[in-house]
């Protein structure tokens, strides 16, 4: 396993950037709520019991940056263990807990072609190649600017219908509502350095670098951070009713390294313009570069957020949102024109410049050890092992 450093998995100027996160602490064997300083990591679970909570203060970099005394951790140990998964040292989780994960799909217009060839292959990953072009020689044109819900949108819709290319993909590609699921349960997802999960039923599936903003109960964005959002193209391919199945398997969805909270420096509208660039590398020498320029999503954030958050729907230990992905490749891995898939032992690097890296291996769904730290687990931790004394570990 490469060596990993702090300043490879940090944002740029860090020093700057208010990090929180989880630690799993061995020694009171359970989840701390942490925040980073330069290398090291300080342990807060004595004032606040989860990150849903420390979010929900009125003033929540406040505390951080209030709470004394020594650090728990040093940074370098804590990437190091996470990486070569040693659970009997302390390491990185994914830095949210209650919050329930949600998902935005199809929120670059571009990469809806990309779900609506998929459709049209029956999630058989042989004929994209052929179905891609088919679908392009129906486009003709770039769709970069069409507005969701616009008069250009509707007439984009009426082409492909009439040339037989109806997709639901189309809808909320196209129309006037965004596409909202719930991606994982509460408490599933993994953190930096943790295997992500693909079912030996799947034999076409990719990464997704995504943008994942975090919200509070009252529906508030008080931070960000960085999300795979695992795509298995062959069973959504199949039909889109097989999103669950497609979307929501053990460790298929990898959250991290930290939420960076909003300060007076960085807000939401530092990242309307973040780039998150992705490399896959593989044991068999294989690369794999891609770029998510949120700059080219279709919709604001703040409808992806309305539509998921309202009258209609709340969160009382609030959620954490993936916003979608430019993100789809179509670049051959083996055979030509059989496109791209995983294989085992990938190494995924999800980066951007104000967000930081989230790095993770993949393997087999069915083999990976099984999620059992659940809601029950966490409370009963809570109960009996807020404090714990500060030192470093």
């Amino acid at each position: 396993m490469t060596t990993v450093s702090p300043d490879q998995i940090l944002p740029d100027g860090a020093d700057k950037a208010l990090l929180v996160g989880r630690v799993w602490d061995p020694e009171s064997g359970g989840p701390r709520v942490v925040s980073v300083r330069g290398q090291e990591v300080f342990d807060h679970t004595a004032d606040v019991q989860t990150v849903s909570e420390l979010l929900d203060l009125d003033d929540p970099a406040g505390l951080i940056t209030s709470t004394r005394g020594e650090p728990r951790w040093d940074l370098a140990a804590l990437i190091d263990a996470s990486l070569k998964q040693d659970r009997e040292r302390a390491h990185l989780l994914a830095p949210v807990d209650l919050q329930v994960i949600k998902a935005c799909g199809v929120t670059f217009v571009d990469s809806m072609i990309e779900r609506v060839i998929e459709e049209r292959c029956g999630g058989d990953f042989q004929k994209a190649a052929a179905v891609r072009e088919s679908v392009l020689a129906v486009l003709g044109s770039d769709l970069a600017g069409v507005r969701p819900g616009s008069e250009q949108a509707r007439q984009v819709k009426k082409v492909f219908t009439a040339k037989g290319m109806w997709s639901q993909y189309l809808e909320v590609g196209l129309g006037p509502d965004p596409e909202v699921f719930t991606k994982a349960p509460v408490l599933s997802s993994v953190g930096f350095g943790a295997r992500i999960g693909l079912p030996k039923f799947s034999h076409w599936n990719n990464p997704e670098p995504e943008l994942v903003l975090v919200v509070d109960s009252t529906g508030r964005v008080r931070g960000a951070t960085l999300g795979n959002d695992v795509n298995l193209r062959d069973v959504e391919g199949r039909s889109a009713l097989l999103l669950g199945m497609a979307k929501d398997n053990n460790a298929s969805s990898s959250i991290g390294p930290f939420v960076r909270l909003f300060t007076d420096g960085f807000s939401i509208e530092s990242l309307r313009s973040e780039d998150i660039t992705l490399t896959v590398e593989g044991t068999d020498g294989y690369r794999l570069d891609g770029q998510n320029s949120l700059s080219r999503i279709s919709r604001p954030f703040e409808e992806l957020v309305g539509a998921a958050f309202g009258k209609h729907h709340q969160y009382p230990d609030g959620f954490a949102l993936f916003t979608g992905t430019l993100f789809a490749p179509s670049q051959d891995r083996d055979e030509p024109g059989l496109g791209f898939t995983h294989k085992e032992g990938d190494r995924v690097t999800i980066r951007s410049a104000q967000l930081g890296a989230l790095v993770n291996t993949t393997g087999t769904t069915e083999e990976l050890p099984p999620w059992s730290f659940g809601i029950r687990d966490l409370m009963a931790y809570l109960s009996r092992n807020v404090h714990v004394p500060a030192h470093h570990g």
